[in-house]
């Protein structure tokens, strides 16, 4: 048994960020993984809670999915400080593909900053580690395919070393509206979907069913279809073939943005999501095949009502990262010194980035999440007060979603379809 005081757990994740040795980050992020098991939390996949949502063995209630971009063992303390004041079992926390690159957050770097805030926060069972929007490159897909899927398996090795046991694919972005029929349309997502799931099922842990969730609509672009749904499905199925396990869920389009859509004055215009077009995704996903539901992205700049209609129309999950970091930069308690700093930072670094059309409030508002990477060591340097101040905001933005989301008391939820399932496998 590890003993471990607080101002320990904080030195050991800074270790496993910021040491300047390879080594001596793997080192502090091997004791942190045996810490948390120790105090009996330990990473899993949603395979059996999302197959019991398709069984009909649970309803009304949708599983937020949570990105962190920066500072993220101090927003992950908040999240489980609100995750324990409300008895909530059902939550994960992801890290997109793109977000790796932009935030300078490895998988392993995440995972330990999330289980040592686990261990910090006093919380104890499974966590969720997700890989958000393993994302096709449709560019590079176009001028080599077998590079960038050789790309997104290594991402999947990378994401499974590290306890990551769910894994989101994307390859909508391969989606063909050009072609005649859904069927062609989705053939070459169904197709390298189903690649990557065999590849998942080849290196997935031992006794592990990692949860593969597959995507039919890229967000941002038309609203997706019970008929897109189907299309996808028969061949995906097809091209999977019935001796492999597939998907557990499946990402829709119904009208978001990721990051909202930003208006000249940098404020973020309202968006009207297609909740009847969502309730039919999701029950198709459930009554044709067995998935746990239909899932949505691009949430967390949506209005607070809205979060009340996802478990009402039976959304399986729902994903959330831009209105986090916006309390963030928002908060009167982060420092406005650094935070001119950032801009000025913004505005020379990806100058070359900024539209005709967009003012300076909608370019700084699209590329500040960057700077959780370019600003990674003073933002985790950040006065404590001030850390102290925005964690708590954050505590209660988390409280608020978990409570509109319906997974206050859930832990008895998840135990009863992933603990005892993870105790008998």
């Amino acid at each position: 048994m590890h003993i471990m005081s607080d101002d320990g757990i904080d030195t050991l994740v800074s270790d496993a960020v910021f040491a300047a040795d390879a080594g001596a980050r793997e080192k502090s992020r091997r004791i942190i993984g045996e810490l948390a098991r120790d105090r009996g939390v330990f990473p899993a996949s949603t395979q059996h809670l999302y197959e019991a949502a398709g069984k009909g063995l649970y309803s009304g209630i949708t599983v937020p999915a949570i990105n962190i971009r920066g500072i993220t063992y101090q927003v992950a303390r908040a999240v489980f400080g609100a995750a324990l004041k409300g008895n909530v079992g059902a939550f994960i926390f992801e890290l997109a593909r793109s977000e790796i690159g932009y935030t300078k957050q490895s998988p392993g770097e995440y995972a330990a900053c999330i289980l040592a805030a686990a261990v910090k926060e006093g919380f104890r069972g499974p966590v969720f580690l997700q890989g958000d929007h393993f994302q096709v490159n449709r560019a590079r897909f176009s001028a080599d395919p077998e590079e960038e899927l050789n790309a997104l398996k290594g991402l999947v090795s990378q994401a499974l070393e590290a306890d990551f046991l769910n894994i989101d694919i994307d390859a909508s972005t391969l989606v063909d509206l050009s072609k005649a029929t859904l069927e062609q349309q989705q053939e070459e997502n169904c197709r390298v979907t189903a690649e990557l799931t065999r590849y998942i099922r080849q290196i997935e842990p031992e006794a592990t069913t990692v949860s593969i969730g597959g995507e039919i609509g890229e967000v941002g672009k038309a609203n997706s279809t019970v008929d897109d749904l189907r299309a996808f499905m028969r061949g995906y199925r097809n091209f999977l073939g019935p001796e492999v396990k597939g998907i557990s869920k499946i990402s829709v389009q119904t009208g978001t943005t990721h990051g909202g859509v930003v208006l000249p004055d940098g404020s973020v215009a309202q968006v009207k999501l297609d909740f009847d077009t969502l309730k039919k995704l999701s029950r198709v996903a459930r009554e044709e095949y067995g998935l746990g539901g239909a899932v949505q992205h691009g949430a967390s700049t949506l209005p607070e009502e809205a979060f009340d209609r996802f478990p009402q129309v039976g959304t399986l999950e729902v994903h959330l990262a831009t209105g986090f970091q916006n309390m963030i930069y928002d908060s009167p308690h982060f420092p406005q010194d650094l935070l001119k700093e950032i801009r000025r930072h913004l505005l020379e670094k990806y100058s070359t980035e900024r539209k005709e059309s967009d003012s300076e409030e909608q370019f700084i508002y699209k590329t500040r999440k960057k700077a959780f990477g370019d600003f990674k060591k003073e933002m985790w340097a950040l006065p404590e007060q001030s850390i102290a101040r925005i964690r708590e905001a954050l505590e209660a933005r988390f409280s608020l979603l978990f409570h509109k989301l319906n997974v206050t008391n859930t832990v008895d939820l998840v135990d009863r379809f992933v603990v005892k399932a993870q105790r008998s496998g």
